[in-house]
């Protein structure tokens, strides 16, 4: 049986990409974090509706800036900023699953203009070698609505396997979805070889 005690997770978390920063959000984060988030598009397969105002991000910044360490099962997200250049294009998270610790589910989206050229693949590999590398994770899952082709597709171009298709498994926006569920393991994962 795994260890399965939790260590604290030391706050805050800046990682780097060959082209990005993955960090903390900020203050001056959340002009371009509504503008994202009120796109229709990107906001399609995600948990919140459009328009996303600037008292949501303002509320949403102010509570991850809070955070002094991450409850099991509670999101943590992190700012992708493109290394040198503001604003922001997008985020990234992960939540650590409750019932051993030593699993978790990450999730991203990424501004339309910055899409296509890289930068979610590049963004969820440095996450993937945090999560498995420095918190030494066994194993990491990602769950994507099965209309949402580029995901999928990026969830699999970087090595995450696809274990089931749930099928009209979540009442989701007014309608039954799908879903596609995709893990990856620790040992199948070459930290440090794909952040770039």
């Amino acid at each position: 049986m795994p260890d399965t005690q939790v260590c604290p997770i030391p706050l805050p978390i800046v990682l780097a990409t060959a082209r990005l920063s993955l960090r903390p959000f900020q203050a001056a984060d959340i002009p371009a974090f509504a503008a994202y988030r009120s796109d229709p598009e990107v906001a399609r397969y995600q948990s919140w509706e459009a328009p996303y105002t600037l008292a949501q991000a303002e509320q949403f910044v102010t509570e991850m800036s809070a955070m002094q360490s991450i409850p099991l099962d509670t999101w943590y997200q992190l700012a992708i900023e493109r290394r040198g250049h503001s604003p922001i294009i997008g985020d990234c998270a992960f939540r650590i699953l409750p019932d051993d610790g030593q699993q978790a589910e990450i999730g991203f989206s990424l501004a339309r203009a910055y899409q296509g050229q890289g930068y979610a693949s590049e963004a969820v590999r440095g996450l993937l070698d945090y999560l498995f590398g420095d918190l030494r994770l066994h194993r990491v899952r990602a769950i994507c609505d099965a209309e949402n082709e580029a995901s999928s597709r990026l969830l699999e171009r970087i090595g995450l396997r696809r274990e089931a298709h749930y099928v009209e498994n979540i009442w989701f926006k007014g309608r039954w979805g799908s879903e596609y569920a995709y893990a990856v393991l620790a040992g199948e994962w070459p930290v440090g070889r794909n952040n770039g």
